[in-house]
């Protein structure tokens, strides 16, 4: 009876880590499409988002949730982020922080 219980609770430790190991790979393709995204509005968006890779990784998150609000879940997924809108929104964020920033810089001259 023991051995039985000691069995039971090391399968069910062995799936939890099992469990947290996807959900950590999850995260992780997440976090690298937002950067990709962020990157690419970066690109597209004339000027630079600050902090580099971190920035962009920020701006790709922020704007796969405004390109959801905005045009919903169109086109293909990837690491939980549908691509299309993900961009749209992260380039209209680069677009209004550059718009920011530009006048913040105007003012402290």
């Amino acid at each position: 009876m023991i051995e039985l219980i000691v069995l039971v609770l090391i399968l069910l430790v062995l799936l939890f880590g099992i469990w947290i190991t996807f959900q950590l790979v999850g995260l992780l393709v997440t976090l690298v499409v937002a950067a990709v995204i962020g990157w690419l509005a970066d690109q597209i968006v004339p000027g630079r988002l600050p902090y580099g890779w971190l920035g962009a990784t920020v701006f790709g998150l922020l704007g796969s949730w405004l390109g959801s609000l905005l045009l919903g879940n169109l086109g293909p997924e990837l690491g939980g982020i549908a691509i299309v809108p993900a961009l749209v929104g992260a380039v209209i964020l680069a677009f209004l922080y550059n718009i920011v920033a530009k006048q913040a810089r105007a003012r402290r001259l």
